[in-house]
């Protein structure tokens, strides 16, 4: 085989575009691209399902701004992973997944995992491609990184034909593709300078992709120095210091009436890098007026997902608007100061774990999630950071964890199970520096566990923790709201998660009552943390009073 063809081409163009790491399942039907891995300084991580490997690319292009990229195999592969296209679609999360193809000559005759990559991606992706010209192998990477970076991100797909990417091609490659931050002008500054300082109960709003650690640092900057209160869209907390005095708390499930009452009331909100939608607005029904003052800051064009009023929509990334207000100077800080104390004081109240004598006692042989998380809590460094799947114990779990630094927070928007331990083992590879948290139900847990051995083959450490209440707990709970009594297809029998966790190679724990909690994530931090390896608190809680 020709060392320079096309998968070799794909390789040096990653190379070129700054990945660090892919995360692959290996297919015959991309061996050329495999090859071109061989010899490169792409760290390779090899994963035990393809939904755990795109699942870590999402979480690396929610962690770092950059496309995370994963590599799958034709037909069922690509099924297996199109779980975290859809969650990189509807978070706005650059990702770029490689899908290995039939070769050309093969295609419409009902080939061995055949499948159209356009019919099954097309109103999930930003753009598809398929590598039909092995010449063209360097310009699609670039076209695929542009697309999946500008304007509002999300995911992309390119599919490569088996034989294409063996065929030979120059060594030329395509130079990267510059993305646009977008401006706020001088006109558009003076307008929202005025806005702001007629309102009495201004309110920012932020979220989203394309936020960097300078921009999370300046906007919660223009933030403090002028006193106006910001809350955080769903899975999002993390742009401002949970602890910031301006911090007022989270939309979303789990939200305090405070934060939704803010929202409410806000005369002139400024959303940046995200819009008032679904999750946030409760279903389309808060802040619907058409004669509300909504300032959208946000660098997509289309303002997917809007609702309600849009006063201005000025186009510019989190990133262009806060080099525009950072030096901004209102002096209105102590005219605000009722409205934004009372939702500072809303959040650090609901942010309170609760204590154990104030919960309701559970049966022999089980253990309250409060006294687990507040003895990680209380051992955590500021720059932790969490990954959530989905279930009520996220939106629970999320109150409690202070995410202090930027980036600091993973979860899925969408709803999407199984993301938790994935999401950790790709924050833990790339900042192996910083402690990472993944918070998990059992049933969520068993979608993904399996990556503990990724996690263990390459060198990644975190703590998780699963919350084993033997159900599918949130569904359970709509089951009883709409028909009481009746369970029905939610209940689980589980194994011991953390004998599992230790026959992988990490470190587990069971926590059965109350008073084991202290000792059980004294050891697990300490196996993360001294010996470099996962580990795992089984808790074992009560169905009926599993959370406060």
């Amino acid at each position: 085989m020709n060392k320079n063809h096309a998968g070799q081409a794909i390789v040096d163009s990653l190379a070129l575009h700054g990945v660090e790491r892919v995360f692959v399942v290996p297919g015959e039907s991309y061996l050329a691209v495999l090859d071109g891995l061989h010899d490169s300084n792409i760290d390779t991580v090899v994963c035990r399902h393809e939904g755990g490997a795109a699942y870590m690319a999402e979480a690396h292009g929610k962690f770092t701004g950059k496309p995370g990229v994963a590599m799958v195999t034709r037909g069922p592969g690509a099924a297996n992973a199109f779980v975290a296209l859809h969650t990189a679609w509807q978070d706005a999360v650059p990702m770029v997944l490689f899908v290995g193809l039939i070769p050309v000559a093969d295609r419409m005759r009902e080939s061995f995992q055949e499948f159209d990559p356009y019919a099954w991606f097309g109103t999930q992706c930003k753009r598809v491609f398929v590598l039909d010209e092995a010449e063209r192998a360097s310009e699609v990477v670039a076209e695929a990184f542009f697309a999946a970076s500008s304007g509002r991100p999300g995911p992309v797909v390119i599919g490569l034909p088996e034989d294409v990417i063996t065929h030979e091609v120059s060594d030329a490659l395509h130079p990267v593709l510059p993305v646009a931050e977008g401006a706020i002008s001088s006109g558009e500054l003076e307008e929202l300078k005025e806005l702001l300082l007629a309102a009495q109960r201004p309110l920012l709003f932020i979220g989203g992709q394309r936020w960097t650690v300078e921009a999370a640092s300046m906007v919660t900057r223009f933030a403090e120095e002028n006193g106006i209160p910001v809350i955080h869209d769903w899975r999002a907390a993390d742009r401002v210091p949970f602890h910031s005095p301006v911090n007022c708390g989270s939309l979303g499930y789990g939200r305090t009436e405070m934060t939704l009452s803010m929202f409410e009331d806000a005369d002139v909100l400024v959303a940046i890098g995200t819009v008032p939608g679904d999750v946030s607005t409760e279903g389309y029904t808060a802040r619907q007026e058409n004669d509300r003052t909504n300032i959208l800051v946000n660098i997509d064009t289309s303002l997917r997902g809007r609702s309600g009023a849009v006063t201005r929509h000025f186009v510019a990334s989190p990133v262009a608007f806060a080099e525009a207000v950072v030096d901004l100077q209102l002096g209105r800080s102590t005219d605000w100061e009722n409205w934004r104390s009372e939702g500072r004081a809303a959040h650090a109240a609901a942010s309170i774990i609760p204590a154990l004598d104030q919960l309701p006692a559970t049966a022999p042989g089980t253990a309250h999630m409060s006294a687990v998380v507040k003895e990680v809590v209380a051992r955590l460094p500021e720059d932790a950071v969490y990954s959530f799947g989905a279930g009520n114990h996220c939106a629970w779990a999320q109150r409690y964890f202070p995410t202090n630094t930027f980036p600091s927070q993973l979860s899925t928007r969408n709803g999407s199970m199984g993301y938790s331990v994935p999401a950790a083992i790709a924050a833990s590879l790339e900042s192996p520096e910083r402690i990472s948290v993944a918070v998990a139900g059992d049933g969520e847990f068993m979608m993904n566990g399996q990556e503990i051995a990724t996690a263990v083959q390459y060198g990644g450490a975190m703590l998780i923790l699963v919350m084993d209440n033997g159900q599918y707990g949130t569904i359970r709970a709509h089951q009883e709201a709409f028909f009481p009594e009746r369970v029905s297809g939610t209940q689980l029998s589980n194994p011991n998660f953390a004998a599992l966790c230790r026959a992988y190679g990490g470190h587990g724990e069971t926590v059965t009552s109350n008073s084991d909690a202290a000792a059980a994530v004294e050891r697990s931090l300490s196996a993360v943390k001294e010996k470099g390896i996962p580990a795992l608190i089984h808790v074992i809680t009560d169905p009926l009073h599993d959370l406060p």
